[in-house]
């Protein structure tokens, strides 16, 4: 079994400004800048065979580069216990047909179709259970601003995921660009 997703990586340049925001909550295990990420589709554990049928059917995704950009922050979970503090990602329409591809080329592989909506992120850390919500809330508040540089996503990858006691470890295991 292997743990996969696919994603769009944050180039160091558009990272600079989310890592520079990663300040002023206590207790939160930030992320690195290895570790910044769009998620396009989580595909869970998969056996090898899976793997290989996944890796297919992204491999035939076909769509041209184009622009994005990181910008605002939120938060994940309900307001007693919020989970994870994030970038956001405007309206991107190319991203949103990547992501689509891709749930196509999950149930092409055999795997379930996504219950949840697609809400393109870059999760900047994750938050104890004790994290403090008006902490938290001034923390979205004090980057209501946050941009990052426009990019250009020239691809996108297939990640596989180890959790580790300081948090999830990826490994780009196939690159597939836009063309």
């Amino acid at each position: 079994m292997i743990r996969l997703f696919a994603a769009v990586a944050v180039p160091d340049e558009a990272a600079a400004p989310l890592l520079a925001a990663q300040t002023g909550l206590r207790e939160a295990r930030w992320r690195p800048a290895e570790a910044l990420h769009i998620t396009l589709r989580f595909f869970g554990d998969v056996q090898e065979t899976v793997a290989e049928d996944l890796d297919t059917a992204l491999s035939a995704i076909s769509l041209p580069p184009f622009e994005l950009r990181a910008e605002a922050a939120g938060a994940f979970g309900a307001s007693e216990h919020m989970r994870a503090v994030w970038a956001g990602v405007g309206h991107s329409e190319p991203l949103a047909r990547l992501a689509a591809k891709c749930e196509t080329a999950a149930r092409r592989a055999g795997l379930k179709a996504e219950a949840r909506t697609y809400h393109p992120h870059v999760t900047l850390a994750y938050l104890p259970r004790t994290a403090d919500p008006a902490a938290v809330a001034g923390w979205i508040a004090d980057r209501a601003l946050l941009k990052s540089p426009v990019w250009t996503v020239g691809g996108f990858g297939l990640y596989s995921s180890r959790l580790l006691p300081s948090g999830s470890a990826y490994d780009l295991e196939r690159f597939y660009p836009l063309r």
